[in-house]
């Protein structure tokens, strides 16, 4: 007699299970891979965030569809984070790093997983919650739900209104009040090695001439001050104010990071100066430059002169090594004056800069206002800086949070690149006006190396102009004279600007 055959309808269902959970598995971690491959510091653009909300609920929905289970809201979410993660290993700043328990590493975590999170691995969960309650629903039930059933689901339904409303929030486009009979525009323009860098203009008078204005930090976006504090420069020129690489509007032209350089930065603005004069019939644009912007304008200034009508640098940057060594004595000394005994430790067990990475500069950059604070009364910007200027128009949500995210990294990644360059000796000369501004509460090593910049600097016009009662964010601060300013040098170059 034959022996009795197993039975196959059992054997079928764990290899079904089997099967599903792996369909479970496989769907988010294949997504994490193509999303650390296409947007490896999170979604840049309105179009990106968008598509990862709906991608992601549609694959989370896959996940929990095939797992028929709760435990997929977990799972779904785990394996998506664990292949972004194991893509995006080889990428340097504080919003992709291993996190910090300091402010700025809050503060990065935030801007960094925390943005990626609300695009990305909130809609899995939920998407996956609803997957997992569509195939349950679909097989057959006995007996009345338990209380804790209802409950889950109305806590479902309020994180899928979180994903509603973070959907309109991000969708929300960024505008700019129109300038009736001159131009006012959100662009881009293609900066060098065909990065599309985002660009606002503004001016009363397309004819007038352009000026170009390069923010400070590495990753950083002034857009919101320069629309907030210097509207006035619009009546005198075509503003065109650029987002250096990896901050808001050219969030997507940071990676990769390595190719992060001061040649690459310089490559950035010449091209953009170049591609500006030729829109608009002009031969040459007036370049202002502030903080950090500074060393790249000046050296870009000296490659190609030809481009430049003349150049106004704010805050200018001489010599970092040396600045922040003065600055660390500086802020050493105050600590010291004022009782601040964990500051003091801090500083005296990291010794005077340079250092790595930026969560080593953190106790100068964090405690900068404090240490060189002065009378504010009457500024048109106050001690919050760039943070002040976030609720204009002209950035949309995610481009909000870019702006402060995109300077960690940009500042993490190219400063200690360029830690040996001194003006001094690498820039002795340009061959177009400069004008140099500073705040008269300016760190006073940052002053003090400006000052020695200026005396030896041969150029055909130079002059430093020094405005009471601001800092390092003169412009801002005191925008009626630095408007007063620009429009002199507009009269003084006029002839010769055409």
């Amino acid at each position: 007699m034959a022996k009795p055959s197993l039975p196959r309808p059992a054997v079928l269902s764990r290899a079904t299970r089997s099967v599903r959970w792996l369909v479970a598995g496989i769907a988010p971690f294949g997504w994490g891979l193509l999303v650390g491959w296409w947007t490896p510091r999170g979604p840049g653009t309105t179009a990106e965030a968008l598509t990862s909300i709906l991608v992601s609920l549609a694959v989370g929905g896959l996940a929990g569809w095939a797992g028929r289970s709760r435990a997929a809201m977990l799972a779904a979410p785990v394996f998506f984070a664990l292949a972004v993660e194991l893509v995006r290993w080889p990428l340097r700043g504080p919003t992709v790093d291993a996190p910090h328990l300091t402010g700025f590493g809050i503060g990065a975590l935030l801007l960094g997983r925390g943005v990626h999170g609300l695009l990305s691995l909130l809609p899995l969960l939920v998407g996956a919650a609803y997957g997992a309650g569509l195939a349950r629903r679909a097989a057959p039930t006995t007996g009345r739900r338990p209380v804790w059933t209802w409950l889950g689901r109305v806590g479902v339904g309020l994180l899928a209104a979180l994903v509603a409303l973070v959907t309109v929030g991000v969708a929300l486009p960024a505008v700019t009040a129109a300038v009736p009979g001159g131009i006012a525009e959100l662009t881009t323009v293609r900066g060098g090695g065909d990065r599309e860098l985002g660009v606002l203009l503004r001016g009363a008078d397309r004819r007038a001439p352009v000026l170009l204005f390069l923010p400070g930090g590495p990753g950083s976006s002034e857009v919101g001050a320069v629309r907030r504090h210097l509207a006035g420069l619009e009546r005198q020129f075509v503003v065109a104010t650029v987002d250096r690489r990896g901050a808001a509007r050219s969030w997507a032209a940071f990676p990769p990071s390595s190719s992060l350089t001061l040649d690459s930065e310089v490559a950035d603005l010449l091209a953009v100066a170049d591609r500006l004069r030729q829109r608009f019939g002009r031969p040459d644009v007036y370049l202002v430059a502030h903080s950090g912007g500074t060393l790249v304008a000046a050296v870009a200034v000296q490659r190609r002169p030809e481009l430049f009508r003349a150049y106004v640098g704010v805050g200018q940057v001489v010599d970092l090594r040396a600045a922040d060594r003065s600055q660390y004595a500086d802020t050493l000394a105050w600590a010291r004056q004022t009782g601040r005994d964990d500051l003091v430790r801090q500083l005296t067990d990291l010794g005077p800069p340079p250092y790595p990475d930026m969560y080593h500069y953190e106790p100068l950059l964090a405690n900068e206002a404090a240490a060189f604070d002065f009378d504010r009364t009457g500024n048109h910007e106050g001690r919050g800086g760039t943070g002040e200027n976030l609720g204009v128009a002209e950035y949309t949500l995610l481009e909000k949070a870019h702006v402060l995210g995109g300077g960690l990294d940009g500042w993490d990644v190219l400063y200690p690149k360029v830690q040996q360059v001194d003006l001094r000796t690498r820039v002795r000369q340009l061959a177009v006006p400069v004008y140099l501004v500073d705040g008269v509460h300016e760190v006073p090593g940052r002053l003090a190396l400006t000052t020695q910049w200026y005396a030896q600097l041969q150029a055909p016009h130079k002059e430093h102009v020094v405005l009471d009662a601001a800092g390092h964010r003169s412009l801002y601060q005191r925008p009626g004279p630095f408007v007063d300013l620009l429009t002199r040098v507009r009269a003084e170059t006029a002839d010769a600007a055409g």
